[in-house]
């Protein structure tokens, strides 16, 4: 019987989104912005193992660049290049649209002024916390907002409260000082008012350390809103499938669908994927989310760290495609881009790879697809029913 996997390298974005201009990074459009292109031109980008699957010829289709040692001829593989409808560069709108859910509303999100909060809400984080006032309230990248504002968190126990490009209210706060359960409890509670403003998340934040060696942790947990249609996640739970999560996606999804979740680093998600290959059951679904290109090097701007994470990804994802069996297909793609190279801290708009490893299909070119198609073709795999939209690219 079938089984299904849907790895999202998170930010991994090619280029070329013909919208781009229409989204922005501190003031400027995100036209022209191209994470993995922009990597690869500033050094020699070495990932045999995906440039196998497409990723080069994906990048050159997307965008028309391909720098050496990627190469833009069509490879022995199924390959292609997926473009977002909706209106977003955010984590929720490109995974839902990729498991086949339209976003049927626009986003809120808070302005650039500060404070960028309303008072009202500004109020429910004191009251729910139990403090006189919060810090932040203004859009910040999250390591430079901790780093700044640390050392008053510990003093003051205020939470660091901040948003981004993004639909997001995140509280960043020290594990040890202000207690992990107590920024668990406080984002759990404030949430439901910020999805009633159309906010698409309230993400936890911890941290630990002291002043100048301040570092996040693993501990991050994101409250999404519950995706307004059924996703494919919910179409393979309804038909008695396991669905296996893998990173942020049960947080993303709101433990919607879900049959079994694990989290923790890249390095050990890439071992819970190893396994989902080797045991999942038949007919099984498999979506695992790999979040630290985005959260360690494109928000941070790390050229160098971004590269050598796609490194160590392609490495390791390898023996995962060799692995795979007969009835198996794998998809890797992305839910937006996050150019390391662009001014700004935020994520960018752009297009993404649709590579397959299935062994039993014959290499083709998609072409140039839709997010949903990804979710459809899985969907198809599997026999599951149609999804509310997407058309299967094989």
């Amino acid at each position: 019987m079938a089984r299904g996997f849907l790895v999202v390298m998170d930010s991994v974005g090619i280029g070329g989104a013909p919208d781009a201009d229409r989204y922005f990074n501190a003031g400027h459009p995100d036209t022209g912005a191209n994470t993995v292109g922009h990597i690869a031109q500033a050094q020699a980008l070495r990932v045999p193992n995906l440039d196998r699957l497409g990723l080069g010829a994906a990048l050159h289709l997307a965008s028309g660049i391909c720098p050496a040692p990627l190469t833009p001829a069509a490879p022995n593989a199924i390959w292609g290049v997926a473009e977002e409808s909706a209106k977003g560069k955010d984590t929720p709108s490109g995974h839902w649209e990729l498991t086949g859910c339209a976003l049927p509303w626009d986003w809120h999100y808070f302005p650039t002024t500060i404070p960028s909060f309303p008072e009202a809400l500004v109020a429910a984080v004191q009251s729910i916390a139990g403090v006189g006032g919060i810090l932040g309230n203004c859009h910040a990248s999250g390591t430079e907002i901790i780093e700044r504002l640390g050392a008053q968190h510990l003093q003051t126990g205020y939470p660091i409260c901040y948003t981004s490009a993004d639909s997001v209210f995140q509280i960043a706060a020290h594990e040890e000082v202000f207690g992990l359960e107590r920024l668990y409890d406080l984002c759990e509670r404030i949430a439901p008012q910020l999805h009633a403003m159309r906010v698409g998340r309230v993400i936890a934040r911890p941290f630990t350390g002291r002043l100048g060696a301040f570092e996040r942790t693993e501990n991050r947990r994101d409250y999404a809103m519950m995706p307004p249609h059924p996703t494919l996640l919910d179409h393979a739970s309804e038909a008695g499938r396991a669905v296996i999560a893998i990173g942020k996606i049960s947080d993303i999804f709101a433990h919607r669908g879900i049959t079994e979740s694990h989290k923790g680093s890249d390095a050990r998600l890439m071992e819970h994927l190893a396994h989902a290959v080797d045991c999942a059951p038949d007919g099984s679904l498999t979506i695992a989310n790999f979040v630290e290109f985005d959260a360690r090097f494109g928000h941070r701007r790390d050229v160098a760290g971004y590269a050598g994470a796609l490194e160590w990804f392609d490495a390791a994802i390898a023996p995962i495609v060799a692995a795979l069996r007969l009835g198996d297909m794998l998809i890797l793609t992305a839910d937006h881009g996050n150019d390391p190279t662009w001014v700004g801290t935020d994520h960018t708009r752009e297009r993404v790879p649709f590579l397959v490893a299935a062994p039993d299909h014959a290499p083709q070119g998609l072409g140039l697809r839709a997010f949903a198609d990804i979710g459809a073709s899985l969907a198809a795999h599997l026999g599951l029913g149609p999804l509310q939209i997407g058309t299967p690219a094989l």
